[in-house]
């Protein structure tokens, strides 16, 4: 297969700060659909498996991107560990659907790019931020979530808010790197600022693309009733429950197996297939 594939490819938002990007296809004449994978909390676009999954969509004639949101906590120079804190802790909602407009004006206009076939597969709470940019977006149709929040609402309540905000920020252990994770308080105040806008039910009701909903039983980060929830909320999706899945379906940092995970690869099979019978 005549794989082709750019990678740390530089991209610049609107606030000033730049991010990577990925590319893979086919080189061909034929305009190819496109997907863009976005990642999760504490995520980022080389962690684990991704490019192994990514190679099985190019294989099935897709244009695949995975990108890093600017304020993930990765930096040009460092894209695979968490270099900038102080990025982590000043990330939030908007910014990360700014990024994500950025990425898909950008390879919209890709020559191999058919413009009318866009979907997103997010992952944990990029699930949560390609539901809403997909009601926000009527370029995309298609959408999928990979073990995704129902909710962007996922702040600590009561005593703890309140410390953060007389605190101005609280810290979340890294299980993986045992980094000390800042989350400055403007965290909240862009949720709050902007709530509706953030309300992944109402997106989820009101999207107009195909949408399929995939989730692990064993999910240990974002529980199933998460996906149950969505697809009682859009009835015209599609659920797909890997039975005994974890939150990234068997792939973890560092990956060194030249195949992908069985769970991995039962997914990727079950969103290439939805893709081709109603995107391609």
């Amino acid at each position: 297969m005549n794989l082709t594939s750019e990678k740390n490819i530089y991209l610049e938002n609107k606030e000033k700060k730049g991010f990577l990007a990925d590319v893979f296809y086919k080189d061909t004449q034929e305009k190819l659909p496109l997907v863009i994978f976005v990642h999760g909390y504490k995520g980022y676009k080389d962690w684990g498996a991704w490019d192994l999954m990514a190679e099985k969509f190019v294989q099935a004639g897709f244009f695949f991107v995975k990108f890093n949101f600017s304020h993930n906590g990765t930096t040009v120079d460092d894209p695979e560990n968490f270099a900038d804190l102080e990025a982590f802790g000043n990330n939030n909602y908007s910014k990360e659907l700014s990024d994500l407009g950025v990425v898909i004006d950008h390879f919209i206009q890709d020559p191999h790019v058919d413009g009318e076939k866009v979907t997103l597969i997010g992952h944990s709470r990029g699930g949560g931020i390609s539901i809403i940019k997909t009601f926000e977006d009527e370029r995309i149709n298609g959408l999928i979530t990979l073990a995704s929040v129902d909710t962007l609402d996922r702040f600590p309540k009561g005593d703890f808010l309140e410390n953060w905000k007389k605190e101005g920020v609280y810290y979340a252990l890294n299980g993986r790197t045992k980094q000390e994770m800042p989350h400055y308080y403007q965290f909240y105040e862009d949720y709050e600022k902007d709530i509706h806008r953030f309300d992944v039910e109402r997106a989820t009701e009101m999207a107009k693309a195909y949408m399929l909903i995939i989730h692990g039983t064993d999910d240990e980060a974002v529980e199933v009733k998460n996906a149950e929830h969505l697809h009682i909320l859009n009835p015209n999706s599609e659920l797909f429950l890997v039975e005994n899945g974890n939150h990234t379906f068997g792939a973890k940092e560092p990956w060194t197996d030249s195949d992908l995970p069985k769970d991995l690869n039962i997914v990727t099979e079950k969103c290439i297939d939805f893709l081709i019978q109603n995107i391609k």
